[in-house]
């Protein structure tokens, strides 16, 4: 039986190893820049003019070493971009006129699950543009979290926490985007249950300069929740040890406490009838010394 190539392996998918350089649609083709149009259905909204001028530099030095992938032409004579958006706009930085580039006819799920998997695999996008090409293939395609989950390599928690960064509010989401606070703060922050009380906490944060511990705190605070209390420390052997002699004498549950300075023994009892047996055993030990 023949295994099916998933979408989770990438861009392999769409240039198989062994695959040579050739003029068909089958292999890599020098086609016009100008002739290329963007993926209308790109997740990345916004790329580093660092890291494209960085780019451009290499491609004027070395060329283009990893071709873009495109759909075939269309009736206007032009390229739809699939993959390599960084690409194609260092290659215009740069100056050129044509493009490596290999042709592939896809349908419009696998143009948006082959573009968002290849900026996870190459240039990381930020939460908020991973969590609308998620919600992209969830409304437009009817994937469910684990199905994107194994096509794009990650956790099923993974997929499930990253989409949910959409129903923070637009002020939380624009401090998000502009990398003044981090994705913990922001999942800190969707606890809260209204826009006005992430906007509110949002400005604490900013303005006391807090790691996301503190405001996970801050929240809990907000939220009105209590700090969870400490565990105890386990009972040294020897205080349980005394605790079980003191029971089978006694006949009754012991309870050994130590504080800062000394402690207290406090014995249970159940009934007045128990209660004079203990002082009985404990008058009869007394008067027996």
């Amino acid at each position: 039986m023949t295994k099916k190539r998933g979408l989770g392996k990438g861009l392999d998918a769409l240039i198989p190893s062994g695959e040579s350089p050739s003029g068909d649609s089958a292999g890599v083709q020098q086609i016009p820049v100008s002739n290329v149009k963007p993926n209308p259905r790109q997740p990345r909204l916004e790329m580093d003019p660092d890291e494209l001028t960085s780019l451009s530099n290499s491609i004027e030095e070395h060329g283009v070493l990893q071709p873009i992938v495109v759909l075939p032409r269309d009736h206007d004579g032009n390229f739809t971009l699939i993959a390599g958006e960084r690409r194609l706009r260092a290659t215009r930085q740069a100056g050129l006129d044509e493009i490596p580039a290999i042709i592939r006819d896809v349908d419009e799920r696998q143009q948006l699950e082959l573009a968002l998997i290849e900026n996870l695999q190459r240039a990381d996008l930020n939460p908020l543009e991973a969590a609308e090409g998620y919600r992209q293939l969830i409304e437009d395609f009817d994937l469910s979290h684990e199905e994107i989950a194994n096509r794009i390599g990650k956790s099923r928690a993974a997929v499930t926490n990253t989409i949910r960064l959409l129903k923070l509010s637009a002020a939380v989401r624009t401090a998000l985007q502009e990398g003044k606070i981090s994705e913990g703060h922001a999942r800190s922050l969707l606890t809260l249950s209204t826009a006005q009380a992430q906007a509110a906490a949002l400005q604490t944060v900013l303005s006391r300069e807090l790691n996301v511990r503190q405001t996970e705190e801050l929240v809990r605070k907000l939220s009105g929740e209590r700090k969870p209390k400490k565990p105890k420390a386990a009972q040294p052997p020897e205080e349980k040890a005394l605790e079980d002699q003191l029971r089978q004498a006694l006949g009754t549950r012991v309870t050994l406490k130590r504080g800062a300075k000394g402690g207290s023994i406090v014995l249970r009892f159940y009934s007045d009838e128990e209660l004079n047996t203990l002082v009985d055993q404990l008058l009869a030990s007394s008067e027996g010394k």
